[in-house]
């Protein structure tokens, strides 16, 4: 999978990088149990919670190359 973007699909990105999910939790994000995960992306489920979506994208894609 390339970078994650806004567009990503949550549960794509979780299925293809499972260490995000601690990112997530960080941002108070329980999505993993969520059941809109299943067709949210990450930028319509961070914007629902009032997040910074390119905060937390920022975040996941450093998780991910780590």
């Amino acid at each position: 999978m390339a970078k994650i973007t806004k567009d990503t699909g949550i549960i794509d990105a979780v299925q293809e990088h499972p260490e995000i999910i601690e990112v997530f939790q960080e941002y108070g994000l329980g999505c993993i149990g969520c059941m809109a995960a299943n067709f949210e992306t990450i930028g319509e489920g961070a914007g629902a919670h009032g997040l910074d979506v390119d905060a937390l994208i920022e975040d996941i894609n450093k998780k991910i190359s780590e």
